[in-house]
């Protein structure tokens, strides 16, 4: 039934085709054979055209960067009844010539025939700002987004693809043009421990994704507020950070993408902002959250200007300022201070929330939640241990690893841990961290 649904629309576009062939002065907006999007719902593409409101000349656009995946004689058919038409000579043709394929300038006649007006007025759909450019639907021949030659074939995104035919999305993966790597977690909310009132300013969180979309456009609040949740978590390292960020994506539904600051900064003039360009242009409009990990580096304070240097370092804050302040997702900065952070910055937090170092109680529960029910304490009192080794939860799971190999590797079906085994891992992480074992 889909694949009736989809031919559907191709008949249409062949329509359309067809009557600017035999109507090249004819203005498409009057004269063009009607589509109604209503005819077109109910199943995926059509329900992808509809969900993105897109013009008929749009549709027009993305069906023809479509023909290359879903129909690719289409072109050729109307060839062999049309070979004298002028629409061919606009098309670009596959190694052996049997293929045609849409480009620009293809478009163009198909939407403005024989004016020249009509026609210019046709590449303002390949603005870097109109929607099959910006949400990347779109892409061309040639290197990067270069589109500037008429004769640029178009063809649709790989993404874009997945969610338009089959519903699915496809993420990205990491690169040098995409810096950001997908996290996952199989734990849930009850494995955070966290005091009370900070659970709850992450819940609210899941408040605004739950929200937002009533409170933006039933209420008209869309004109009056900033798109996007801006938040800030700061704390000790283990703490708890990347952990409540993995579950804020997975209980909204929403990919959590951890960015590598490090391969944003870059020591050239101009480059960071380039690459944070990339990476805020390609998760607009994605509903995908975007976790900056030591977010310091490039979020840092603002300095005196000294030198060239220092003020072009301004101006890379200035520029991340204004990205985040439009970015419609939810961004998560993650810093060890919340003083290290430009204050410019803070100013604009929606929430700045502390993740302290566990007390004792709550490192107790730690322990309990996180051993391995095949150990066995010997002679082990974890009260004892949480009140006297003021540790993380990253701390605590390192141990609970560290004892649990050393165990297993011993062959004792008991799998008894002493006191002194449970020690020697304690010291360890005391060691890594330059604190005084006692």
């Amino acid at each position: 039934m889909e694949i009736t649904k989809i031919q559907k629309l191709f008949t249409h576009l062949e329509n359309v085709i067809t009557w600017r062939i035999n109507n090249s002065a004819e203005d498409f907006n009057t004269a063009a054979p009607e589509f109604k999007i209503n005819d077109h719902e109910g199943f995926q593409l059509g329900n992808y055209i509809s969900g993105k409101e897109l013009a008929h000349q749009e549709v027009i656009i993305l069906l023809m960067a479509l023909l290359p995946r879903l129909d690719p004689a289409l072109l050729k058919r109307i060839y062999l009844e049309f070979p004298n038409s002028v629409l061919f000579d606009f098309c670009s043709v596959n190694d052996n010539g049997r293929l045609f394929y849409p480009t620009i300038q293809t478009v163009q006649y198909i939407l403005g025939g024989e004016s020249i007006s009509e026609r210019l007025k046709a590449l303002d759909y390949f603005a870097s700002d109109a929607v099959l450019v910006k949400d990347e639907i779109i892409v061309f021949s040639g290197s990067g987004q270069d589109h500037t030659s008429i004769n640029s074939q178009i063809s649709i995104h790989q993404e874009a693809f997945n969610a338009a035919v089959f519903g699915s999305e496809l993420l990205p993966k990491m690169s040098n043009d995409f810096p950001a790597e997908l996290l996952y977690t199989s734990r849930s909310w009850e494995d955070l421990i966290l005091p009370q009132n900070t659970l709850q300013e992450l819940k609210s969180i899941e408040d605004w994704y739950n929200s937002s979309r009533t409170l933006m456009e039933d209420w008209g609040m869309k004109k009056k507020l900033k798109p996007g949740f801006r938040v800030l978590f700061y704390g000790d390292p283990g703490t708890g950070k990347t952990l409540a960020a993995s579950l804020l994506g997975k209980y909204t539904k929403r990919p959590v993408f951890r960015v590598d600051v490090s391969m944003l900064v870059s020591k050239y003039i101009g480059e960071t902002e380039k690459q944070l360009a990339k990476l805020f242009d390609k998760a607009e409009n994605k509903n995908w959250i975007l976790f900056f990990d030591e977010a310091d580096a490039i979020f840092g304070k603002r300095t005196n200007v000294r030198d060239a240097h220092d003020k072009y370092a301004n101006q890379e804050v200035s520029y991340l300022l204004q990205r985040i302040e439009t970015f419609s997702g939810l961004i998560i900065l993650a810093s060890n201070f919340k003083n290290n952070m430009d204050k410019a910055f803070t100013r604009r937090f929606h929430s700045c929330i502390k993740f302290n170092n566990p007390k004792h109680e709550e490192r107790l529960r730690i322990w309990q939640q996180n051993l391995p029910e095949q150990l066995h304490l010997d002679g082990i009192d974890l009260e004892q241990i949480a009140k006297r080794y003021e540790l993380t939860g990253s701390n605590i799971m390192n141990v609970i690893q560290d004892v649990s190999l050393k165990t297993i590797a011993l062959k004792d079906p008991d799998y008894k841990v002493s006191p002194d085994m449970l020690l020697e891992s304690i010291r360890k992480e005391y060691v890594k961290e330059d604190k005084i074992f006692s």
